[in-house]
Parts: C-alpha cells; sequence; structure tokens
C-alpha cells in the first residue's frame, strides 16, 4: 500500500517466493511461488530431505528450489551470509536425491569450490588431484559428517567410523569433487552440481560452468556476496552476482537470498554476522 492506504499492483518475476500475509492478522502468513501467471503453494514444505527439516522461512525456501526437479529448476542461486546452512542444506537434499528415492534422481553429487589462490595453476601443486583439492573440500566434509551422523551427543565418540562413512559417499561415487578449473568446458549430464563459494567465480567462469549444463543436470551456486577473496572482484562484478543479474526472471533459474536472521549457526555466528 501507498501513504494513503491504496493499495498497489505488485510485479513479481517467475519463481519468485512470496510471504502472503493476512489483511486482518500479520501473524497469519502463507508461503507461495510465483510460477510465471499465479502464486501456488510450496510442494515441499512437509518433506525432510535426510532427516533434515527447515528451521526457518529462507530454508523452507531454498528447500523448495533444491528439491524441484532438474527440468524445472535446472539451475539455483543462492546468497546468504556464513552460518545460514546454504552448503549442509544443498547436500542435504542432494543426499536424499540419490540415496532416498527409489531411482536416483542423478548419477553423482558433484562438488567445486573456486579458489582465488590457485585455480588456474592448480596443475603445479603437488600430489593428485583429490591431495591437490582437499584443503576446499575441508567445509564441505565438515558438513557432510554432520549429515551422515545427526546424533549430535554421539557424532565425534568415534571419528574414525565417522570418516569412515564420509569416505564411503566418495568411493562409491555418490559424492564427487574436482576442482573448478577440471570442469569447466566439459558437458556434464544428470548430475547434481553444487558449485560452493560461487562468489569467487569471474562472470566468464560463471558463465562457462552454466553453459555447461546437459540434460538432467541441476547447477546450485552458493555464495556471499559480501565475503570475497578474489582480488579483482567485488560485491557486484564476481559471477555469482553476475548470474543472478543475468538470469534474473528466467523461468529456469530460481533464486533464494537468505537473511542475517537466519544465521543457524550458533548465537556467537549471527551476532557477528550483524555487526561485522
Amino acid at each position: 500500500m501507498d501513504e494513503a492506504g491504496e493499495k498497489l499492483p505488485v510485479t513479481l518475476m517467475p519463481n519468485q517466493f512470496v510471504i502472503l500475509k493476512a489483511d486482518q492478522s500479520a501473524r497469519k502468513t502463507q508461503l507461495g511461488r510465483f510460477d510465471g501467471k499465479k502464486i501456488v503453494p510450496l510442494s515441499f514444505h512437509k518433506k525432510k530431505p535426510y532427516g533434515v527439516s527447515p528451521r526457518n522461512v529462507g530454508q523452507k525456501f531454498l528447500q523448495e528450489a533444491l528439491m524441484a526437479d532438474a527440468e524445472g529448476a535446472p539451475l539455483v542461486i543462492v546468497k546468504g551470509m556464513a552460518g545460514t546452512a546454504k552448503t549442509f542444506y544443498t547436500l542435504a537434499v542432494g543426499l536424499h536425491a540419490m540415496l532416498e528415492q527409489e531411482e536416483p534422481a542423478y548419477r553423482r553429487i558433484l562438488i567445486s569450490r573456486p579458489n582465488a589462490q590457485f585455480d588456474d595453476d592448480i596443475g603445479f601443486l603437488p600430489g593428485d588431484e583429490s591431495e591437490k583439492i582437499a584443503p576446499l573440500l575441508r567445509p564441505v566434509v565438515d558438513n557432510l559428517e554432520l549429515l551422515v551422523d545427526q546424533n549430535e551427543k554421539e557424532r565425534f565418540a568415534d571419528e574414525r567410523s565417522l570418516s569412515g562413512k564420509v569416505e564411503e559417499l566418495f568411493d562409491r561415487g555418490i559424492v564427487d569433487a574436482q576442482a573448478f578449473n577440471f570442469i569447466r568446458g566439459r558437458s556434464i549430464s544428470k548430475t547434481y552440481l553444487v558449485i560452493d563459494e560461487a562468489q569467487n567465480l569471474t562472470p566468464k567462469q560463471a558463465k562457462g560452468i552454466i553453459t555447461r549444463a546437459g540434460m538432467g543436470t541441476k547447477i546450485i551456486l552458493l555464495g556471499d556476496p559480501q565475503q570475497i577473496d578474489h582480488p579483482l572482484l567485488d560485491k557486484r562484478t564476481n559471477g555469482l552476482s553476475y548470474a543472478a543479474e543475468k538470469m534474473k526472471g528466467s523461468p529456469l533459474c530460481w533464486q533464494v537470498t537468505m537473511s542475517a536472521e537466519e544465521c543457524e549457526r550458533s548465537a556467537l555466528a549471527m551476532d557477528a554476522v550483524k555487526r561485522m
């Protein structure tokens, strides 16, 4: 409404998520998505992918975008500050799609994290590919540990067993990880492709990875435009922001922006996100 209380028309974009509030009571709300013609209710709000339940509105929207199939939502762009469970929730839905459905929705979960320091010359680092990218994957492994053993009291009682559960996901080919410059330029089919820390992509790299999507592939770009390590990028010129702007309004792209209030890491993490 305007200052005079007159109702104003609302222009919505395809796949825009909305919170509908009743005129008589602001406490009564409904969540929905604009499908290009009308606002439709969420389809997956009652699901618990890999035993994980959404804790806030942002995560409910995130779950909807991630659980939609690759045909309807082949590209998902998620922006949010640290602690908003972007990576955790994305991996939970990926494991659900691979392990909890009668027929796996994808061939594999493929994870990559661009690294501003040595992405272009990773070939000169010692060791094989897995050894070269192991430092980049530690945050991903941390999230997988939380998912494969959700008993918080017993999770770290047997570190070897916990590590073995995560290694099994990689050994069975359910989860794979590759350096970013090893996957760009390839056509990737029927893959749940997660690009973590996508704010460190250049616009050219973002375009390169999105245009590599083959049939049945779902691409998820995750990141925080406020936390950029690349010396030549800023919050507007990075690949995550570039892709979000260029794909805005596309019926094939679903976008979610998590708020600082949706930080679930800890009270300290939430306070730091707001202050720093």
